[in-house]
Formats: structure tokens, C-alpha cells, sequence
């Protein structure tokens, strides 16, 4: 199911995961703050999400970032 998303789109799931803010993500991913933007609102409307929640739950239950036990 998560075919949907491209390997960039997928690379700012797993950031946002790891509690990355839209700075940091587009820090270490070389883009611009306005492109994770723009990669954001991609996301949310290809998965359905309302809100960072419900990308964080996509992305494991799609296998994109796994559930560690703390």
C-alpha cells in the first residue's frame, strides 16, 4: 500500500517519525523548509491523514519506520 508514496515522500515519513521538525527534515534531506512543506501536504492527501498522527500511524503500519519498544 505504500507504493503510493515516492522514495522522498517516504524519506520525510520516516523524519517525521523520528520527531524531526520541518527545519531539521529539510536539513538533513538537502531541500528547502518550503519543499518538506509541500512533500507534507502530498503526503497527507495521498494517505488520507488529518493531522502528524495519522501519518506516523501509516508509516507503521505500512512498514516505512518501525515500532521500537521503549
Amino acid at each position: 500500500m505504500d507504493d503510493e508514496l515516492s522514495d522522498r515522500e517516504k524519506d520525510v515519513v520516516r523524519l517525521i517519525c523520528q520527531e524531526c521538525t520541518n527545519n531539521e527534515i529539510a536539513e538533513k534531506l538537502f531541500i528547502s523548509p518550503r519543499t518538506v512543506e509541500s512533500h507534507r501536504q502530498r503526503i497527507v492527501e495521498k494517505i488520507g491523514a488529518k493531522n502528524t498522527v495519522g501519518i506516523v500511524i501509516y508509516a507503521i503500519i505500512n512498514n516505512i519506520h518501525p515500532l521500537e519498544r521503549i
